[in-house]
This record gives C-alpha cells, sequence and structure tokens, in this order.
C-alpha cells in the first residue's frame, strides 16, 4: 500500500480544514451502512408497529437524512457542501435493523461523511426509541461501503 499524505494537517501537523477550491465539482457519491441489534421482543415491536414511542424506522429515516444534513456542524474539518440527495433505509432483519444510506452532490468534495454520520443518527434514533424495551441494544458495522466521483474515482469495499 502506497503511504498518502495527510491533507488534514499543516506543514506543523496541526489540524486545518483542506482548501477545496481548486478542484473541479462533479458528481460525487457515497454509500454506507450499519446495523442496530436487537431483542427478538423489539423486533416484534417493530413488525407489529406496537414500539411505545411510535414509528421506530421511519422516524430513523428521518433522523438519519436530518443527520446528513447536520454533517459540517458536527465533525470539526468538515466541508458545508449542498447535498442533492439523501435516502436512508432500515430494514428489520432476524437480529436486528440493517441501516443502509445513500448521499449524493456536485460538489468540491465527497460525501463519506454524510452517509457515515446518516447511518450514525438513524441507528441512534433506533437506540433512544427502544431503549426502554431493550437495554441491550447496540450499534455495529458503521461503515462506508462505496464512493464514486471525485480525483480520487470509485472505491468500493471488497
Amino acid at each position: 500500500m502506497s503511504e498518502k499524505k495527510l491533507t488534514h494537517l499543516d506543514a506543523d501537523g496541526q489540524s486545518h480544514m483542506v482548501d477545496v477550491s481548486d478542484r473541479d465539482v462533479t458528481v460525487r457519491t457515497a454509500q454506507a451502512s450499519g446495523h442496530v441489534s436487537l431483542s427478538a421482543e423489539v423486533i416484534t415491536m417493530l413488525r407489529d408497529k406496537t414500539v411505545p414511542k411510535g414509528d421506530v424506522l421511519a422516524t430513523a429515516r428521518i433522523a438519519g437524512i436530518m443527520g446528513a444534513k447536520r454533517t459540517p456542524d458536527l465533525i470539526p474539518l468538515c466541508h458545508p457542501i449542498a447535498l442533492h440527495s439523501v435516502t436512508v433505509e432500515c430494514e428489520i432483519d432476524g437480529v436486528g435493523v440493517a441501516i443502509v444510506a445513500k448521499v449524493k452532490t456536485a460538489d468540491r468534495t465527497g460525501v463519506e461523511m454524510e452517509a457515515l454520520t446518516a447511518v450514525s443518527v438513524a441507528a441512534l434514533t433506533i437506540i433512544d426509541m427502544v431503549k426502554a424495551v431493550d437495554p441491550s441494544a447496540a450499534i455495529s458495522h458503521v461503515q462506508v461501503d462505496s464512493k464514486d466521483g471525485g480525483r480520487n474515482g470509485s472505491w468500493k469495499r471488497p
């Protein structure tokens, strides 16, 4: 693996926001995913829509979209960029909820952090809404699955 320069450090080793003004505006996309492990009781409640706090998956989808839009407010060196599309999918599986976020922009920097934030906020929302019933609910495997666009081109998790 080739050694890459850390672009968020200046010559003195201090962190700073990277200057992207000389980069081309291109269409950029990213997909991230994660999982919330839940008890069988909560999975049944999700399927039956009987969680006391309401429609967990619908709330998590909206929260994830809102999270993506607030990423530069949460991640100190993240550029504020216009998001053109954010989708968050939450699917009940046998052991919890799988979350997938897809984010798209036409800008000078990528949207990986926005996709990760969308997944994380959706997962946290699920935890918040079920914690009274399942205090052992856990978030895992939050990761970038793929990205496209920009000078580094495409990447997909092997």
